[in-house]
């Protein structure tokens, strides 16, 4: 069994979309999804393949990345629940974050995305733990 990342970096994630023009950003969330989906494994909720919520996000002006952010928020607790690891968000809390910060230049997202990284961050480092992976 491989290690989970357990160390994304969030301000790297920012820098990086930013000199690939999003490319890296697609990335990112492409592998956050495959190791979401292994943290989850058997609880029914499989995540969507990262570029299938890209291509939705688009035909549906956007609408769709909220849901999507709004159904990791709430799976990456149940995991959590199911580990033993606190993780404070929601989805309801991410998705107040993207709305109401969307008023306010986009800082929500920023936000939001921070939660999300943090919170897999505990995810992936109890999954290590417990599988015998390398924990920093």
């Amino acid at each position: 069994m491989q290690p989970l990342k357990q160390d994304r970096n969030f301000l790297l994630l920012i820098l990086l979309s930013a000199v690939t023009c999003g490319i890296y950003g697609i990335y990112y969330w492409y592998k956050f999804v495959e190791d979401l989906n292994t943290l989850g494994e058997g609880d029914g909720e499989e995540s969507p393949n990262y570029i299938v919520v890209v291509l939705l996000s688009i035909v549906t002006c956007g609408i769709y990345n909220f849901i999507w952010y709004y159904k990791q928020g709430n799976r990456m607790q149940k995991i959590g629940q199911r580990n033993g690891v606190q993780i404070d968000e929601n989805g309801t809390s991410l998705l107040l974050w993207l709305l109401v910060g969307s008023l306010v230049c986009g800082v929500g997202a920023l936000i939001s995305t921070y939660m999300m990284t943090r919170n897999m961050n505990k995810l992936c480092t109890a999954y290590n733990a417990q599988f015998g992976g390398p924990v920093a």
